[in-house]
């Protein structure tokens, strides 16, 4: 069962850590691989379950991410007309 299943009396307490993270993207690492292997065999109708739960643990990941202050753009105080010269993220293709 996926980690994200979380028993109501718990949601919201779990402590995000890179440890936490690199569990859910090996698990959606498995998945694909999972994923990948039923559909080469024709059975479509049993990828169903790994892809509701891939998808799940990938909107997990997402909302941690947008609520992370480490994505904030750096604060610059300098009051010259300067552009940053960190390269913009290309989000093109993002679902």
């Amino acid at each position: 069962m996926s980690i994200v299943f979380v028993p109501k009396k718990l949601r919201g307490k779990a402590k995000i850590n890179q440890e936490t993270i690199q569990r859910l993207l090996d698990e959606n690492d498995q998945l694909v691989r999972c994923i990948t292997e039923y559909m080469q065999k024709g059975r479509a109708v049993e990828c169903v379950q790994y892809q509701q739960i891939l998808h799940r643990n990938i909107v997990y990941l997402a909302t941690i991410a947008d609520a992370s202050p480490d994505n904030m753009p750096p604060c610059t105080n300098s009051t010259s007309n300067e552009t940053s010269s960190t390269p913009a993220v290309n989000r093109q293709g993002a679902t």
